[in-house]
Formats: structure tokens, C-alpha cells, sequence
């Protein structure tokens, strides 16, 4: 392989093994903003990463390194890539080139083993000048434009060479968590004044904190991330709702499903030896404490509607370091749909009925909340004359004309109703107040 003067080089270096590391796999994802690529390594390995030319490439150095794999990829997930192939430089030295496209961006990192996962070295690209830019200020100006649609930000969990929990018939939570996220943002778009904005439409991974930060670039009302749980008893079922803790899991289950769901950013490639610091200028956010109220809010009302047509594991909402939950300024929660652990709930998790059921009662407790707390200049608190709440249980028709303002007389007449009895599931109309 000829020498190339590189346009920039990248030099890290790590605990470098004497006997070098064994580059064991190659993989290639790709969602809408980069390219990853991830050798897959037996041991750490100082590397030197750097971009030339005519044509274009991304070159890697690994010192010491050996290859006992086939540097093989999908062409569909391979985005910028068109090539890869290795060499010899010099001795004690393996090179992967990757031939691209167009000229590129490079960031790139080591991570240690976690979960099924050794050494990674993990590589993005993104077209040169694109990389994301960071989230705008949610400013009152951008925030109160007339009727304007409440926006829900729909992540669906894991994604691309993270596949989440397994199941035993070999169901893997990112397929069935995004097939529910799409059928949620239909069901949230036909509803008057609100729309859904998927996170990720695809198979590919996005560490947890992008995930929020992309809620935030949408200007997002209301964060749900979409999950399937998992634990080592394969009997425990039933659905679960998610807020963030200040001060950590307030139950051994809750701390063992946020260790879980925490670990995939390290798969994904993003460390988190930074979360009590990021927690910490969360924390310090004069708008965390309104937004963690709201969230404790839309998450109680999203718990007691999937109560009504699904079995919940616990009777009140969950609290844990959910690093996907700790945007500052955007109402944050996280449904475990099922155990995907749990053989039947499983095979649930794969129908078309559970999916559209389960979106379903999301889609209840949204509305509900949001048309009990309206945020300015939307739509739906433009038009609280008409509105509508599905009934929960517990609820009294007293306390649904307290949590409207509306008096209890005006919203018997708006519903014909002779006395105060209601169902659970009956559709209230809430007149004006």
C-alpha cells in the first residue's frame, strides 16, 4: 500500500497489550446523521485514525494487530461506505481502509467489554460540515406559536448492533419496541393537535443522550421512550411506567432494569462516566423541577390507562437513573411495554393487535394529560370548549371537573349524565370553563 499524505490524523492511546490485539469482527450501521463502524477486538490496541483523498477513505492503524476475520459488510447498512479491504503498512502494523463516497467527519473511540461484547473500536462518519448540531434554546418565542401541534417524541429503545433483550424464541426487543413506536405516532397523528416524531425509523443504534437531544430539536412536549422488559424470572409480567429519580432507583427492580437499559450506551459506543456530573447540571436547572413534576404527572395518567387493558407489574410508577430520561427541559417517561422474558407475553409483543392495543393506551394517557394541562399556544388549549378524557379508574366525576375547571353541573349537562355515576373507558365531553 503506497503512502498518502493524510489530510488529519487522530492518535489515542490506550493500554496497548504486548501480544496486540486480534480484530475479530467487523460491523457497519448507519442511521440519518453518520456511518459506524465497529472492529470488534480480543484485547486494547493503540490505533491511529486518519482521512485522505482522491479518492476518499477513512484509514485505521492498528499496532500490533492481527485479522482472523473477513472484513465483510451489508451493503444496505453501509451508507457511505463502498469499500473496505487491509494491508500491511509495516511490520507489527494491520491497516483497514475504508473507501467512501464523500469526504467525511471522523470521531471515534475504544470501549471495554460490556454484556455479550468485548473491545470495540468504534468509528463514525458524517458528511463533512454536517455533524448534528446542538439542541436550540426551548425559548418562550419558538414555544408560542398559535395552534400549534403538541409534539411527542417517540424513542423506540435499542436499534442497530444493540438489539436489547432477548427473548427465548429469540424475539429481540428493538424490532418489536420500534414496530410499537410506529404504530403509536399513527395513532398520536390522528389525533386533533397532536403529532408524533419518531426517534429512530430504522434499524440503527442512537446513544441515549442524542436520543433526547433530538426531542429537543423537535421542541418536543413530551418525551416516551419504548421498551420491553426483560428479568431472570421468566413468570414476572405485566407493563411498568418510568420516571427519572434524583436519587436513584427507589427499588432493587427498578435499579436492576435501569442497569440494563443504562449498559446499551456502551454498546452503542457513548461512556457514561460522566452521568453524575450531566445529572448534577440537570439538577441545577431551575426548569428540571416543573419538568420532572409534569413528567411524574403524564406518566400516572399513562399507567392508569394501560391499566384498564393491560396487566401492570406494579400499581405505581417506577423511579431510576434512566440516562435516556434526563433532558432538562422536556416532560421524560419510559414504558416496559412486557416482559419479553416472559414466553407469552413474548409472542404478544410480536401481534399486531398487543402492538396497536398497547400504542392505544399510551395514546389515552397522553391525551388525557395534555388535555388537563394544555401547553400555551397549542392547539388543544385553544380549543378546551370540546375536549375530550376518557375515564379512569379511581376517578370521580367530581375530580375530573376540578382537574378542568369547569363546574361539576356544566360538565354533567355537556354529557347528559343525571347523577355523578361514570364507567371506566366512557369518553367525557369537557366544556368550556
Amino acid at each position: 500500500m503506497g503512502a498518502f499524505r493524510p489530510i488529519a490524523v487522530f492518535l489515542m492511546a490506550i493500554s496497548f497489550s504486548a501480544f496486540g490485539a486480534e480484530v475479530e469482527g467487523f460491523r457497519v450501521w448507519t442511521d440519518p446523521e453518520k456511518t459506524r463502524a465497529v472492529l470488534d477486538l480480543d484485547d486494547t490496541s493503540e490505533y491511529k485514525l486518519f482521512t485522505l483523498e482522491k479518492p476518499h477513505r477513512v484509514v485505521v492503524d492498528l499496532k500490533g494487530a492481527t485479522l482472523s476475520t473477513q472484513l465483510d459488510f451489508i451493503a444496505e447498512h453501509a451508507g457511505m461506505i463502498s469499500n473496505v479491504r487491509h494491508g500491511q503498512p509495516d511490520e507489527g502494523t494491520l491497516r483497514v481502509v475504508m473507501d467512501l463516497q464523500s469526504q467525511v467527519d471522523i470521531k471515534s473511540f475504544l470501549i471495554e467489554p460490556t454484556g455479550q461484547y468485548g473491545h470495540r473500536l468504534v468509528i463514525d462518519m458524517y458528511d463533512a460540515g454536517q455533524r448534528p448540531a446542538k439542541a436550540p434554546a426551548r425559548s418562550v418565542k419558538t414555544l408560542a406559536a398559535d395552534n400549534r401541534d403538541v409534539v411527542i417524541a417517540i424513542d423506540a429503545g435499542h436499534g442497530g448492533e444493540d438489539p436489547g433483550a432477548i427473548g427465548k424464541g429469540r424475539t429481540q426487543e428493538k424490532d418489536v419496541v420500534l414496530q410499537i413506536a410506529r404504530r403509536l405516532k399513527t395513532a398520536l397523528d390522528a389525533q386533533p393537535g397532536m403529532r408524533g416524531v419518531l426517534v429512530r425509523d430504522g434499524d440503527y443504534y442512537i446513544p441515549h443522550r442524542e436520543r433526547y437531544e433530538k426531542a429537543r430539536r423537535e421542541r418536543a412536549d413530551l418525551f416516551v421512550s419504548i421498551h420491553a422488559d426483560a428479568f431472570h424470572n421468566r413468570s414476572v409480567r405485566g407493563s411498568s411506567v418510568f420516571v427519572l429519580s434524583q436519587r436513584g432507583a427507589s427499588s432493587e427492580f427498578a435499579r436492576l432494569v435501569a442497569q440494563s437499559e443504562n449498559s446499551s450506551d456502551l454498546v452503542g459506543g457513548v461512556s457514561l462516566n460522566d452521568k453524575d456530573d450531566l445529572l448534577a447540571s440537570v439538577l441545577l436547572d431551575l426548569s428540571q423541577s416543573a419538568t420532572i413534576q409534569a413528567s411524574d404527572k403524564v406518566a400516572a395518567s399513562i399507567l392508569d390507562s394501560i391499566g384498564q387493558a393491560h396487566k401492570v407489574h406494579k400499581p405505581h410508577i417506577g423511579r431510576a437513573n434512566f440516562m435516556v430520561l434526563k433532558s432538562p427541559d422536556v416532560p421524560s417517561v419510559l414504558v416496559e411495554t412486557a416482559f419479553i422474558s416472559n414466553p407469552t407475553e413474548e409472542t404478544r409483543l410480536t401481534q399486531r393487535e398487543f402492538q396497536t392495543n398497547m400504542a392505544d393506551s399510551i395514546v389515552r394517557g397522553v391525551r388525557n394529560y395534555f388535555y388537563a394541562s394544555p401547553p400555551p399556544g397549542t392547539w388543544i388549549a385553544a380549543n378546551r370548549d370540546g375536549g375530550r378524557h376518557i375515564v379512569s379508574r379511581g376517578e370521580t366525576l367530581g375530580a375530573i371537573a376540578s382537574q378542568y375547571s369547569v363546574p361539576l353541573s356544566s360538565l354533567r349537562a355537556a354529557n347528559n349524565l343525571s347523577g355523578d355515576m361514570i364507567t371506566v373507558g366512557k369518553e367525557l365531553v369537557i366544556p368550556a370553563g
